[in-house]
């Protein structure tokens, strides 16, 4: 019986997918043209299942010969002889799974000299193609796992290759495959900014391809196999919300139905799978940190990431611009993406993910000091008396020199963040609504029928009335006719006593409980 697939490539035999290639639109033609380019995707969108396919799809046609191989294993390596030795045994290995590969050939042995270590990687690709004797497309995956030095060494051969390819036989099509694309791999050679001299050796790379996310009726297609062969049926909505919650990221659409149909349901097919499943299997990955979610949320420690992430919290400005190459590394990434011009997580899920790893700690120490019941009525939340308890929280347990994984400036917005998760967590969630430059940090907190909104501010982006206007634009869309507004004051100087107040405001009918910290 086939699954939804939330480990590795998928395979046709054992996994509900969409046609792999038809993610991959031109690929076929900058093959078939000679072209060497780059494909990249986030993690376990799809790269490896697709390129897999493609590399079977071409041997089996039979005019050209074509590999796959993976760099994985050499993850971070700086010693250039010692990874030349590796690369070229793994294409080797991997050339010797061409069909009809002569079981005789004989491939000259690994050199020991070191000038021809340095060229192992080119020697042996032409070696290769001398035994084929046809076109020899090789795709390397995972090659954004080279850096520095062993990166530099590897493109360059391949470089030297393609420039004498008319001289000496040489790959037709060459494929770097991984996360990133052109810029960051430029990123990972000069991270000092050092030059590559005058010959880039990215200027035989004619395109580089993206492999974007389901569309929402690619999410209805994978679903409907399921249903097609269990006869178990999704409810109405279930798509609607799924894409929603997802932004059509592959592992999550894959990771959400396999927890509705096993988990949750235990493959019950007569049973129908509902929106409530769906939130619950969204919560229960994300309480899980499954390796999905917890590969990319250890990005949040990289120093890059946290230069974009951290004012994407708080809604500060920013001087990151489009061509920042940070602001392209995490969009490479999947961490985030781009919506009408600004910067935002890249689904609600990770929205959620984020706020919640980076508050973790401060959650679990709040279990011993925060009590979760004073404030939960039978129909939702005492808002007034959980802000109120907040502003004394905040008072005994913020400091000057409070830091959260390295987010200094974000602390207030995470701690608050933490309280409301610690009061929330078993019957509610947050909706947490985060953009680089918005000056705000929006949340939205259900809680037993409840819906609360909450938009909060710092002193250094409180703009008085064009603030609770921006409030009341929030509360409108959300169809609610009161709010809160968090204000926490940055200014050292200012005592506790000027810092904690309460008052209302009315803005177009709007309430807006503004609340000093």
């Amino acid at each position: 019986m086939k699954k939804f697939n939330t480990t590795g490539p998928c395979f046709p035999d054992e996994h509900y997918m969409l046609p792999a290639l038809d993610r991959l639109p031109g690929i076929r033609e900058l093959v078939a043209d000679g072209n060497y380019f780059v494909v990249h995707a986030p993690r376990q969108t799809g790269k490896t299942t697709a390129l897999q396919a493609l590399v079977s799809e071409i041997n089996a046609k039979g005019d050209m010969a074509a590999i796959y191989c993976t760099l994985e294993s050499l993850q971070n390596a700086t010693d250039v002889q010692l990874a030349n030795r590796i690369i070229r045994e793994l294409i080797v290995g991997n050339a010797k799974r061409i069909p009809g590969f002569p079981r005789d050939a004989q491939l000259p042995p690994a050199p020991t000299d070191i000038g021809q270590i340095m060229l192992s990687v080119r020697m042996v690709l032409t070696d290769i193609c001398d035994v084929v004797g046809k076109p020899l497309v090789v795709f390397f995956d995972e090659a954004d796992c080279l850096v520095g030095d062993v990166l530099i060494s590897f493109l360059r051969q391949l470089r030297d290759g393609y420039v004498n390819r008319k001289m000496i036989p040489f790959p037709k099509s060459i494929a770097l495959v991984g996360m990133l694309d052109v810029r960051d791999y430029k990123a990972q050679i000069r991270p000092d900014g050092q030059s590559l001299g005058q010959v880039s050796p990215f200027n035989i790379i004619a395109e580089d391809l993206l492999i974007p996310n389901f569309t929402e009726a690619d999410i209805a297609a994978l679903y409907a196999q399921h249903t097609a062969a269990t006869g178990q049926v999704f409810a109405d909505g279930i798509v609607e919300d799924v894409w929603r919650l997802t932004r059509g990221q592959p592992w999550l659409v894959n990771a959400i139905a396999n927890d509705c149909v096993t988990k949750i349901h235990g493959n019950r097919f007569s049973e129908t799978v509902t929106v409530e499943d769906v939130e619950a299997a969204k919560e229960a990955i994300i309480r899980r940190r499954d390796t999905h979610v917890d590969s990319l949320m250890e990005r949040m420690r990289e120093p890059r990431v946290r230069r974009i992430v951290e004012p994407l919290i708080s809604g500060d400005r920013s001087d990151v611009t489009y061509n920042d190459e940070d602001y392209r590394y995490v969009t490479d990434l999947g961490l985030l993406r781009v919506d009408r011009g600004a910067l935002v997580p890249a689904n609600p899920m990770y929205a959620e993910i984020i706020g919640r790893y980076l508050s973790r700690g401060e959650q679990d120490a709040m279990i011993r000091s925060v009590p979760d019941t004073p404030w939960v009525k039978d129909d939702g939340l005492d808002m007034a008396g959980l802000m109120a308890a907040f502003q004394q929280f905040w008072r005994e347990n913020s400091g000057a020199d409070r830091d959260i994984m390295g987010y200094r400036e974000s602390v207030p917005h995470l701690v608050l963040m933490a309280f409301l998760q610690r009061v929330t967590n078993g019957g509610g969630h947050i909706n947490r609504e985060m953009a680089l430059g918005t000056g705000r940090l929006d949340l939205c907190v259900e809680f037993r029928g409840g819906r609360y909104a909450i938009e909060v501010k710092t002193s250094a982006n409180f703009q008085g009335g064009k603030s609770y206007e921006q409030c009341a634009k929030y509360l409108d869309s959300l169809g609610l006719s009161e709010g809160w507004m968090p204000v926490f004051e940055k200014a050292k100087d200012k005592s506790w006593d000027e810092k904690i107040y309460a008052r209302d405001e009315v803005v177009d009918g709007k309430t807006i409980h503004v609340i000093g910290l």
